[in-house]
């Protein structure tokens, strides 16, 4: 069983955690995994193994901080989404040595196999990768509360992604934020009802007549919001583009109505 270490690494992040966390996989830790920035501990750790490969889940910048710095001093093979090499480059600052695709391997020194896994929704280059029975699920998933599907994200393609992951049936899952997932069918499950829910409730209120996002967040939305409202806007734009696409409702990207069920 391969090795797979953690560390928190404080960020600029939505995440409630306040931290990222990156990853040290392999028996002598020999693939790092979103180094989003420099820490006393990550530097030691790092120091002490032979780092072949850097890979990163997805370009958001609470997960990219330190992919320059640890490329430069490791000299590990750093590997980017085959389709997204130009957004790597402008988060990261550094061109990628090697891309890679769905179902693809990054195989280092110490015989640590990565498979490669497309999981796009929470952005659009969104990857986790499958070591063994376990998986590192980057912003796929997370133990306790929902994911952040933003103004950059698909919630069409995120619920398909969970329900990749699923059918995959990984023993446990290493998010992006927050502790390791122990019980990972439950969790996907929950997350998966989670957006259902939250999709009944938007369109729920464009039919009762909300026709802005602030309108449909007050509407949608049965907590205090209170520092949380524009990521509720973000969520709320996401299931109305969906909505939109599905034929469900009418989005001019201001404004949102219900389809006449004659034009359906």
């Amino acid at each position: 069983m391969s090795s797979i270490v953690s560390f928190a690494v404080p960020t600029a992040t939505s995440a409630p955690t306040g931290a990222t966390n990156t990853y040290l996989v392999g028996s002598r830790g020999s693939i790092l995994v979103d180094p989003a920035g420099r820490t006393p501990a990550l530097d030691r750790a790092v120091d002490e193994r032979s780092v072949d490969h850097l890979l990163v889940t997805h370009t958001h910048p609470d997960h990219v901080g330190a992919v320059a710095e640890y490329a430069a001093t490791t000299g590990a093979t750093l590997w980017a989404h085959s389709r997204y090499r130009d957004r790597f480059e402008r988060a990261t600052g550094v061109e990628p040595d090697r891309t890679f695709a769905d179902g693809d391997e990054v195989v280092s020194g110490d015989g640590t196999r990565v498979v490669v896994v497309e999981t796009p929704g929470h952005a659009p280059d969104h990857l986790a990768f499958v070591v063994g029975e376990s998986a590192l699920v980057g912003d796929l998933a997370m133990a306790e509360g929902s994911v952040l599907v933003g103004d950059d994200g698909d919630l069409s393609a995120y619920l398909t992604s969970l329900d990749r992951l699923l059918a995959l049936a990984p023993s446990r899952c290493y998010p992006g934020h927050g502790p390791p997932i122990e019980e990972p069918e439950p969790t996907l499950s929950r997350l998966i009802d989670h957006r259902r829910e939250r999709e009944r409730r938007v369109l729920a209120a464009v039919r009762s007549g909300c026709e802005t996002v602030d309108a449909i967040v007050e509407s949608a939305y049965e907590k205090d919001l209170s520092g949380l409202e524009e990521l509720a806007a973000q969520a709320v734009r996401a299931h109305v583009r969906k909505l939109a696409s599905e034929g469900e409702i009418e989005w001019d990207g201001g404004c949102a109505r219900t389809v006449d069920s004659r034009d359906r």
